[in-house]
């Protein structure tokens, strides 16, 4: 066993390298990697004062919803939607969410960018002209 230490060496190397991610990120971090972007709401969302579902569930499942919305309209035909609290919406991304979401890049694209996702929505839909 004369190749012992050069495995033990080895083996330690290796480790440091495949950990050493984890700890760069433990001792420096990302800076402003701790909170999501806060979007600000349009007048008219600001009046409304609910979205379609709590704002916890949309800011998790929004993308869910959007794909039930999806199929439920395509694919049966619904084009009713009742929220939990009991309002009825239009199942609609262009309609309903951009009608109080309609800066695309101040409320979708920030969020997207920091999670770092793609979203497909903008394949088929068009986004209200950006306003500032």
């Amino acid at each position: 066993m004369n190749d012992k230490n050069k495995i033990i060496t080895g083996l330690v190397i290796f480790f440091l390298v495949v950990l050493f991610p984890f700890w760069f990120n433990l001792i420096f971090g990302t800076p402003g990697a701790s909170t999501a972007p806060e979007a600000e709401l349009t007048e008219k969302a600001k009046e409304a004062e609910n979205c379609v579902e709590e704002t916890q569930y949309m800011r998790a499942e929004h993308m869910q919803l959007l794909d039930q919305w999806r199929d439920t309209v395509v694919r049966d035909g619904k084009r009713l939607y009742m929220a939990e609290d009991g309002g009825k919406y239009d199942p609609s991304l262009s309609n309903t969410c951009m009608d109080c979401h309609s800066n695309k890049v101040e409320f979708c694209d920030r969020c997207h960018n920091y999670a770092s996702v793609a979203p497909y929505c903008w394949d088929c839909h068009t986004y209200p002209e950006e306003t500032e």
